[in-house]
């Protein structure tokens, strides 16, 4: 991640997109990941309600939500149309905003009075210059450069299935869709990618949020987000008519839980579960490093790690055994050191080298 800097980060901020119903009661994880990305405590977030057909009730929901999660400010902004889009006293919010969430409800509503106008630059350079920006239902759509404007329900891809519309573009190469596994939409979604194989779909169910930074993809929630890759897909999709059913052969299916992350890019699967904490694999690291030194030590004086082990064994052994009048035998604590002899009838015996009076 980027270095804070007053809250927001010196390079792009993330990108989150929610597939909707996000848990605004219990643990609301995907909320506090996005008030986290925002700045935390420093976080000043624009809610934008423009696709909700709800009242002023609607931010004042959210108003409520990422005040207790703790973001310092949080304001709402509602143009209704491009001329209010194209309004400045709309976007001087967005001017100073460390976050910004777009709401859900009709998507083709909201690429409709946000794409192409003043408001609708004014949040790409807020992500630009740091702000998480994010949404939830049709707030999670427009974050991509073509969006799903509506579509139909159903497992089996078939032409005209759903229809596209404008986005932001700040994910670049890919379609997202929302509620993915609550309603059904594998078809349409998949639909679009036999038409448009170069894009990416990606699928987010409810309460699930695709979060993305740079080229990677970090799926947080208790759902999965669901990934088609077209890029070698046999398909009819050209000449298929009205509603017919498409031929989608050859796509690759990625169905990725919390903690998977992926990269949208090479189009591969970077990591999954759950990941140890840092202190964790800094201990580890330094164990791997002292490990990697004593086998360097050991190869350099040319003996191997069975001797010493074997070694170590005997010692051990002799200690235990009472030992015989004017019989004289180490201490269980005397150092046991390479030129010291080793009674074993399966161990060759050994030139004596340099390092027969050091001690192990």
């Amino acid at each position: 991640m980027s270095e804070q800097q007053g809250g927001v980060s010196s390079g792009p901020g993330a990108l989150f997109a929610i597939g909707g119903a996000e848990d605004k009661l219990k643990k609301r994880t995907v909320l506090q990941e996005f008030v986290e990305a925002a700045g935390g405590p420093k976080a000043r977030i624009v809610v934008v309600p423009t696709a909700s057909a709800l009242g002023p009730d609607v931010v004042d929901v959210y108003r409520a939500l990422f005040a207790a999660l703790g973001a310092e400010s949080v304001v709402g902004v509602r143009p209704e149309n491009r001329e209010d889009a194209d309004d400045p006293a709309f976007i001087e919010p967005l001017d100073d905003a460390t976050g910004v969430f777009m709401t859900g409800g009709n998507q083709l509503k909201l690429a409709g009075v946000v794409t192409g106008t003043a408001f609708g630059r004014a949040v790409t350079a807020a992500h630009a210059r740091g702000a998480a920006v994010g949404g939830t239902s049709a707030g999670a759509s427009i974050l991509a450069e073509h969006m799903i404007a509506f579509g139909r329900s159903g497992a089996t891809p078939r032409q005209r299935m759903s229809q596209l519309a404008g986005g932001l573009g700040l994910v670049q190469g890919a379609i997202v869709d929302q509620h993915f596994a609550q309603r059904n939409r594998y078809g349409r979604l998949l639909s679009l990618v036999a038409q448009s194989p170069g894009l990416l779909g990606i699928g987010v169910d409810e309460d699930t949020a695709a979060v993305v930074r740079g080229t990677h993809l970090e799926v947080v929630g208790r759902g999965a987000v669901t990934i088609f890759d077209g890029s070698r897909i046999t398909s009819n999709a050209h000449y298929a008519k009205r509603s017919e059913p498409i031929l989608a052969s050859g796509v690759v299916l990625h169905v990725l839980p919390a903690t998977a992350t992926f990269d949208l890019q090479a189009r591969v699967l970077l990591s999954y579960g759950p990941q140890p904490p840092a202190e964790e694999i800094a201990e580890m690291q330094a164990a791997e490093a002292d490990l990697q030194k004593l086998a360097r030590e050991i190869a350099a004086e040319g003996v191997s790690p069975k001797y010493y082990a074997e070694r170590k064994r005997r010692a051990g052994r002799r200690t235990k055994r009472p030992a015989a009048a004017g019989e004289s035998r180490p201490e269980a604590t005397e150092p046991i050191t390479a030129g010291a002899e080793l009674d074993h009838p399966d161990l060759p015996d050994r030139p004596a080298t340099q390092s027969d009076s050091e001690t192990v």
